[in-house]
């Protein structure tokens, strides 16, 4: 069974008010208090002296648990939310692997997802996992390394309108097959490729069943591992505003303090990373506690749109 073995987190130490966002990204004030007031939030994390390769050795260099299993590592799964960040030859994925010895290993990267793509690599880590040959020794099995990290370098990846603002920031997490807590007990996504704004898609539509189509995707996650919502002790979302969490928890008749928002306000939407922000504020804070079974939740946005959702149990 997939289980989570370690997380660790980078966020950068830089905070960013969003009102000092209004002149690059050219925020009407009305755009600014909406975000504030309305969305909660509050401020952004940027280190613009930092690239994407050092955010990822960041994550990676504090989560210690990797320190002496490197041999025991397979398989690095990076999930970001955009195709394209380096350019070519450039490749951030391979230098961090070459620097924490990592080279034996098969690096790859995933994007289709956009922001959910971190719950498809811990599902496709573990998936890569059992189908490895053994017989492995209890606790010695082999392990997969899924990372996360963005820069805010466009316009684009700096917010969404209306909806957002994006953090810089870098999450590592080891998987295996045999972990003692945090095992993954059912994964649903579901992709929707009409709302292909590109393509020419109604943002409208998208916003109308946006709230639908991830409660949708709860139940069958809930479904698959065999829970319901009154077993879940603690739903972690993806940090796209307040307000949207709180109509979802109307809407699917979840108690709304205990879905983890104290993030959104810290450090908006960290992309693929906020799953594993939110991991840790919970575990630091003690709202977990061993058995407890908890959902997490990302929605991805780019060329079409995916919604996804995890169970796990601590």
């Amino acid at each position: 069974m997939t289980a989570l073995d370690a997380v660790a987190v980078h966020l950068p130490p830089h905070r960013v008010p969003i009102e000092s966002l209004a002149g690059p990204l050219e925020l009407t004030e009305m755009q600014v208090r909406l975000f504030r007031r309305f969305h909660g939030l509050d401020q952004v994390r940027r280190d613009p002296d930092r690239s994407l390769a050092d955010l990822l050795r960041q994550a990676a260099t504090a989560l210690t648990a990797l320190r002496g299993q490197e041999h025991r590592v397979r398989f690095v799964l990076y999930g970001r939310a955009f195709p394209v960040v380096v350019p070519y030859p450039v490749n951030p994925l391979h230098d961090v692997c070459r620097a924490l010895g990592l080279r034996h290993t098969v690096a790859f990267t995933l994007t289709q997802q956009s922001c959910a793509s971190a719950l498809l690599a811990i599902e496709m880590a573990g998936r890569l996992l059992a189908a490895e040959p053994g017989p492995h020794p209890p606790g010695g099995g082999p392990l997969a390394l899924v990372l996360t990290a963005e820069k805010a370098f466009t316009r684009d990846a700096q917010f969404i309108p209306e909806t957002s603002v994006f953090s810089e920031g870098a999450s590592a997490c080891l998987v295996s097959l045999d972990g003692p807590r945090d095992r993954l007990l059912g994964y649903a996504c579901r992709q929707r490729g009409e709302f292909d704004v590109a393509g020419g898609a109604s943002g409208a539509q998208f916003q109308r069943e946006y709230r639908p189509a991830l409660a949708d995707v709860i139940g069958r996650a809930l479904a698959v591992a065999g829970v319901t919502l009154d077993d879940i002790r603690l739903i972690l979302p993806h940090n796209v505003n307040v307000v949207t969490w709180q109509r979802l928890s109307r809407l699917i008749g979840f108690p709304r303090d205990r879905v983890l928002l104290d993030n959104v306000r810290e450090t908006g939407h960290v992309f693929c990373a906020d799953a594993f922000t939110n991991y840790l504020t919970a575990r630091d804070r003690g709202l977990l506690s061993p058995g407890d079974r908890y959902l997490v939740a990302a929605v991805g946005a780019g060329e079409g749109a995916t919604f996804a959702a995890m169970v796990f149990a601590h």
